[in-house]
This record gives C-alpha cells, structure tokens and sequence, in this order.
C-alpha cells in the first residue's frame, strides 16, 4: 500500500512537470493597456525588446520586468545576464481585451465601449477616426485638468 502512494505520487509529479512544460511553449500574451510582471531568477542587467512600438520593457529591478502592451502584434523580448549573454528570448504577442468590451459598428465604422457595469466610450486601435479622436481630445484634456488640479504642470 505504501509503495503504491509513493509510485503514485511519483507519477502525478511527473505529470505536473510536464504540464509545466507545455504551459511555456508558445508566446508569451500581453494584453494593450495592461502589465505583465515577469520575475527573473538569476537577474538580469538588460532588457532588450524588438518593436518598441508594440510592447514597452523596464527592469523594475534586478529579478523583476514589466512588460506592458502598447499596441497589436508580436514582438521578442531578450533579457541578459550580468555577462551579456541572453537568458531569455521570448516571444511576445499583444492583443486586445476582450473583458468587458463591446463594439459598435455602423457600416465599416467601429465604436469600442468598456461596459462595466455601464457602457463608456474608450480608445481602442481600430476605432472609427472620428470617435477615437473625440475620445482621445477628452482623455488628454481630462489629465491636464488632473495634473493642474494636483499642482503640476504641463
């Protein structure tokens, strides 16, 4: 009966490894407008990503980077060792949220809401021109007012 626990416990760990395993195979997904927190076990000094245009990379510190989506596609992210010598080279693929968003299309024109719990217009590529600019307008004059109401300056 004992020997029986053990081989099972024995297999059930390999099984999670594998799992493991298979859970890193393919691109690493980031979604526009959000972060994703990576720890690095044997520190990094470098962190190095293809197209800045579709992912921003800052080391938080030694083990810690933030991959944050900027816009569609897919881009690599190399990370290096006090050596210079890669310890990651990873593929990064930025989508869209689909959490709590609707779209509106009128003809080939397209609209984004973020619902939760009540329907808000929101900047999402792809958006008509018309819409993304008017909602674009009043996000940056709606932080100007913040920055000003705290005492900054633009």
């Amino acid at each position: 009966m004992f020997r029986y626990l053990i081989r099972s416990i024995g297999v059930l760990v390999l099984v999670f490894q594998a799992n493991a395993a298979i859970a890193q195979d393919g691109p690493v997904l980031v979604t526009v407008d959000r972060a994703k927190v990576f720890r690095i076990e044997d520190g990094a000094s470098a962190v190095i990503v293809g197209n800045p245009f579709i992912a921003d990379v800052a080391m938080f510190d030694q083990n810690t980077v933030v991959i944050t989506g900027k816009s569609y596609g897919t881009t690599n992210l190399v990370i290096l060792d006090s050596d210079n010598k890669p310890i990651v080279d990873e593929v990064i693929t930025v989508r869209a949220s689909e959490d709590d968003v609707v779209s509106v299309y009128r003809k080939a024109t397209r609209v984004t809401l973020s619902c939760h719990p009540n329907c808000e217009p929101t900047l999402r590529l792809g958006d008509g021109e018309a819409a993304f600019k008017e909602a674009a307008e009043q996000a940056s004059a709606r932080n100007v007012l913040a920055v000003e109401a705290a005492g900054g300056k633009n």
